[in-house]
């Protein structure tokens, strides 16, 4: 029996680095470099804002609006939802244009794929606060607008330079210009094939301009891999964008002498989704998953890591593997919100 056991030890071991062999050829991130004793959060600790139906999922982004009411979350039928406190629960807020809620509720026969395709996926959510808009980046629709109060958006943008829009995904606003940034994740893949993006390495994606007083959009820079969140700094000199696919942020310059321009920022640990600004003059960088994410072994991964101005990580979120974050939004007094694609509710973690 000595035998056989030692044996089976040596199998599993050989299985285990055969494992780790494969997950290394399939990533198509480079390896960032190893961070130590940085600061982490533990994400299982939250509360929970659930989502009401039983096929209602993917709360993808966090926004609050200019009297810090929310938080607001696009969700699988299309919808914009609004927070109103653990009574009510989440209300209707917005919807794209020809919005049918029986026809965009999703069942066993109509599941989420299809109703998304037809209904509209909401993606990036951002408020300018002065106006009242809410902006949207929704993925099959373009970048939408609503007004204050919700209803109806209108679509603002469907195509740039004559290319429509197939995967619109990322927003931030500037809150003084009132100009909104967005990206187009592919020009050749819609959402419903973001995996075929990121094994592709799709590099036909866009960033953005949209301005409301001229109503015009700008291409900023396009032939970008898997552009995906975006926010804008502090100083509003330049953009941070997630690069999904090569595991990267860069920073694109919006003002100044580099105006125009674009450069990498930091390598990330894992593939992230949307960014926003923290409290501290960083931002919040929301990984879907780690670059060597294995499903044996401890049940905790990276959700997110804090980045300085610098493109330095500062801190670490960790939590379960059935946890895949897609944005976190800090407000006052440290609390953490987040949006994911996958699961029934926005979480709220508590540092």
């Amino acid at each position: 029996m000595g035998n056989v056991n030692v044996t089976g030890k040596k199998l599993l071991t050989v299985a285990v680095s055969l494992l780790v062999v494969l997950a290394l050829l399939l990533q198509p991130c480079a390896a960032a470099r190893p961070i130590y004793e940085t600061p982490t959060i533990d994400g299982s600790r939250s509360l929970r804002l659930p989502l009401r139906g039983s096929m209602l999922r993917g709360p993808e982004s966090v926004a609050f609006d200019g009297n810090d009411a929310g938080p607001y979350s696009g969700v699988s039928d299309g919808r914009v939802l609004k927070w109103n406190g653990p009574v009510r629960g989440w209300t209707t807020y917005a919807y794209g244009p020809g919005y049918d809620a029986k026809a965009c509720t999703a069942s066993r026969t109509r599941p989420t794929e299809v109703t998304e395709s037809e209904c509209g996926r909401p993606l990036g959510l951002r408020f300018h606060n002065e106006s009242g808009n809410l902006y949207i980046a929704d993925a099959y629709n373009g970048l939408m607008r609503v007004g204050p109060g919700g209803g109806e958006a209108k679509v603002l943008v469907n195509k740039a330079d004559g290319v429509p829009l197939r995967f619109t995904n990322g927003v931030d606003v500037d809150q003084v210009t009132g100009e909104v940034f967005f990206t187009d994740s592919s020009m050749n893949y819609q959402r419903s094939q973001h995996e075929r993006v990121t094994a592709t390495k799709d590099s036909t994606g866009r960033l953005m301009k949209y301005d409301p007083k001229m109503n015009r959009v700008t291409v900023l820079q396009s032939g970008i891999t898997y552009p995906n969140g975006l926010a804008i700094s502090a100083d509003r000199t330049h953009l941070i964008v997630a690069l999904t696919g090569p595991c990267k942020l860069m920073r694109h310059w919006i003002k100044g002498p580099k105006a125009g321009t674009s450069e990498p920022l930091a390598d990330l640990p894992g593939y992230p989704d949307n960014v926003r600004a923290d409290i501290k003059g960083g931002f919040w960088v929301a990984l879907h998953r780690e670059k060597m994410e294995l499903p044996i072994g401890p049940d905790s991964h990276l959700l997110a890591v804090r980045i300085d101005a610098d493109g330095k990580i500062v801190e670490f979120m960790r939590g379960p593997k059935s946890v895949r974050p897609t944005e976190v939004v800090e407000r006052k007094g440290g609390k953490l919100y987040m949006g994911s694609v996958e699961l029934p509710y926005v979480a709220v973690v508590r540092e």
